[in-house]
């Protein structure tokens, strides 16, 4: 892993960027941008994905696998923090003394002077990211906008608008939303997290509470959220807008109702307006009051701003459905957070009926697994029907002994509500076992779990449902 250097110089010109690491959903999306702006795309993955053929066609050299000769004639390149040190390409690029920068430098390059929209957040930053970009452009406004996942409705998680409004996700994972010239700030939550990066919760708030006072014109922040709470305290900014369920919100959300798409109603200054949603769950009811803040601050009217809300259809990885066969739907969610895998299935449970919800969770990083196993065990054991725990996607750490799954599946009170099993197919084929028609099978984790899922369609093809067998 490789930590940003945010002191290092950022090219006030960019001819040819190469990107390692380009298949991603963040550094796909800015290519794409940067593919917009005329400059030549080159990049890198170490497998080959969708992402890759679709900046292929737009363009861009794209290479499988990372070799120094894939840099061509570059004059920047752009990293995440995901890389190794040793990463040739990364090697050779300092070597030759080319500009490398960080992909959240080539995003604050790519902002500009533009009048920024920074989402920031523990939980929910995509969606809440989709919903207001969706609505600028249902409100006729043309903004430009990079999400860490693909809007649904658009097919794509980033694009170059006419406008002077710039709409962006901003991770805090690595501390880098802090380089950004904000003018909105959204915080959704502050769920301390990342503490491999952080050291500490307190260090977790207080980069919160810095980014939310850099903002030039309104912070948007959560009422209902106990860190987010924390961090207002801090704040010394003078124009803070809450939202919320709480009843001191100044963007209120109540009445919400989750059997089937969610509906809701959103108040402010005295006007209530009632809204739908197609997506289910009461967190996004809460997303929504969100975004209907920040398009409040921009000048929007209240019934207008949640109207053109209700449009949104959801993100790609977002309770997502891939298939369903004999009876049994498989969705899958980028969860990887208890309280992430929480809303996940509360939403699930909003609409299976008298389903039953299978999880497939893939833990993500050795760091979290270590520090959140009982978390995640009492979530999926109170919220899931059943657990079958794969082992820890690593991403950008190295294995820690004894930390893979069974050190979650171990925490659950009663060992007949989960399953262990480190091989994908035997995760597969056990799942079809147990599933019946009506039940969600859905899998969670941002790492590679969504893969799995062929394997479980196809093993629910051959396999009998679980009331069926003798």
């Amino acid at each position: 892993m490789i930590r940003p250097d945010l002191s290092l110089p950022i090219p006030d010109d960019i001819h040819a960027a190469h990107f390692i690491g380009i298949g991603g959903s963040g550094m796909s999306g800015l290519a794409r941008m940067f593919l917009a702006r005329g400059i030549r795309v080159s990049g890198s993955d170490r497998a080959d994905s969708a992402n890759l053929r679709a900046l292929a066609a737009l363009g861009a050299d794209v290479h499988v696998g990372h070799d120094a000769a894939h840099l061509g004639d570059a004059d920047t390149v752009i990293h995440t923090g995901a890389i190794w040190p040793t990463n040739p390409e990364y090697v050779t690029a300092r070597q030759r003394g080319l500009a490398v920068i960080h992909r959240s430098q080539a995003l604050h390059w790519l902002i500009g002077g533009r009048r920024l929209v920074s989402v920031a957040g523990a939980h929910g930053k995509t969606t809440s990211t989709g919903m207001i970009v969706t609505a600028l452009q249902a409100l006729g406004t043309d903004p430009t906008f990079v999400n860490g996942g693909v809007i649904a409705q658009l097919g794509v998680s980033s694009g170059t608008g006419s406008d002077e409004l710039f709409v962006i996700e901003a991770d805090e994972s690595d501390g880098t939303f802090e380089l950004y010239d904000t003018s909105v700030a959204l915080v959704t939550n502050v769920d301390p997290d990342h503490l491999d990066h952080y050291g500490t919760a307190d260090a977790f708030y207080d980069a919160f509470a810095r980014f939310a006072d850099k903002a030039r014109e309104a912070v948007v922040i959560s009422a209902d959220d106990a860190g987010a709470t924390r961090v207002r305290a801090q704040l010394a900014h003078a124009h803070i807008v809450t939202f919320g369920q709480d009843a001191a919100a100044d963007v209120r959300v109540s009445d919400i109702r989750t059997d089937g798409p969610v509906t809701f109603t959103v108040s402010h200054g005295g006007v209530s307006v009632a809204a739908r949603l197609p997506v289910p769950g009461a967190h996004n009811a809460v997303n929504a009051a969100g975004a209907a803040a920040v398009l409040l601050t921009l000048g929007f009217d209240l019934a207008d701003a949640v109207h053109a809300i209700e449009g949104f259809t959801g993100t790609v990885r977002r309770f997502e459905l891939h298939g369903v066969q004999r009876g049994v739907s498989v969705y899958d969610d980028y969860a990887h957070h208890p309280t992430e895998v929480a809303a996940a299935l509360t939403a699930a449970r909003s609409v299976v009926g008298e389903g039953r919800i299978i999880a497939i969770q893939q833990p993500h990083t050795y760091s979290r697994t270590q520090q959140m196993h009982h978390e995640f065990a009492e979530v999926l054991e109170h919220l899931a029907d059943h657990t079958v725990m794969l082992d820890v996607y690593g991403a950008r750490e190295d294995p820690v002994p004894g930390v893979t799954g069974k050190l979650v599946s171990d925490d659950f009170a009663d060992p007949s509500n989960v399953h262990y099993v480190a091989d994908w197919q035997d995760a597969a084929d056990y799942t079809a076992s147990i599933a019946r028609d009506g039940d969600y099978v859905i899998t969670l984790g941002c790492g590679n779990v969504y893969q799995i899922i062929p394997q479980v369609l196809e093993a629910l093809g051959r396999t009998p449902a679980a009331a069926d067998q003798g």
